[in-house]
């Protein structure tokens, strides 16, 4: 075997959650200097690794791609302020009722993410983000998911989760022509609970959210690089 000209050390860990839902023998890696060196017999006990590393890693990058890993996507994190002067917000608190809607919304919206083909079934994004949104409305992942109706009908949904005590992160935001009024919502919920900054990632490649977050003042914090073998 050639060896990797970029060495990696790392540690594989398992992603139980990922894969009862999932029915796949997949792990992360934890990138660790103090871990053994990472081999492709190392890799191979398990059908699928991810791994996420800093875009500006390229030596990471170059010694992933030698073992076999594949560029998935690409993702940005962005950060804004809160701020003490947000508007009451006019959005709902989803409840236990809205799941089913909101689980069909999810599914139909979110099918181009990391789960997508040829590494997961065509159905798993969606079946995955549909899981997702219901557990914030029970708040067993996200903390709570608050709604944005007409009427009875919903236009969008923004789910948070609270972080430590000056932090929350968006989890997923949807609504076609609402972006505007769910960030102001998740700001607001933010005030709420004395928060000082507010979290959210998106795929490099969806330019709508990247320009929803940063005209809502969000400002670029650090980009990734999402990798599988």
């Amino acid at each position: 075997m050639t060896p990797c000209s970029s060495p990696i050390h790392a540690r594989i860990e398992s992603l139980n959650w990922e894969n009862q839902f999932f029915a796949v023998n997949s792990g992360i890696l934890r990138f660790e200097y103090d871990s053994p060196l990472l081999t492709t017999q190392l890799l191979d006990s398990y059908a699928r690794v991810q791994a996420k590393i800093p875009a500006q890693q390229s030596d990471w990058l170059d010694g992933l791609q030698q073992l076999g890993f594949k560029l998935v996507e690409g993702e940005v994190d962005l950060t804004l302020a809160v701020g003490t002067q947000n508007a009451a917000s006019a959005v709902q608190l989803a409840t236990s009722t809205d799941i089913p809607i909101l689980r069909d919304l999810a599914a139909k919206i979110f099918t181009q993410s990391r789960f997508r083909t040829p590494w997961y079934q065509p159905a798993d994004s969606g079946r995955f983000y549909a899981q997702w949104i219901e557990n914030a409305v029970l708040g067993t992942f996200d903390h709570e998911c608050l709604l944005l109706k007409n009427s009875d009908v919903i236009q969008g949904f923004v789910s948070m989760r609270q972080l430590n005590e000056s932090e929350a992160r968006i989890g997923l935001l949807a609504g076609r022509g609402v972006g505007g009024q769910l960030m102001e919502s998740a700001r607001f919920w933010c005030q709420q609970r004395g928060l000082e900054t507010l979290r959210v990632a998106t795929q490099i490649s969806n330019t709508a959210a990247l320009r929803r977050y940063i005209q809502s003042g969000a400002s670029i914090e650090s980009t990734a690089f999402w990798l599988y073998r």
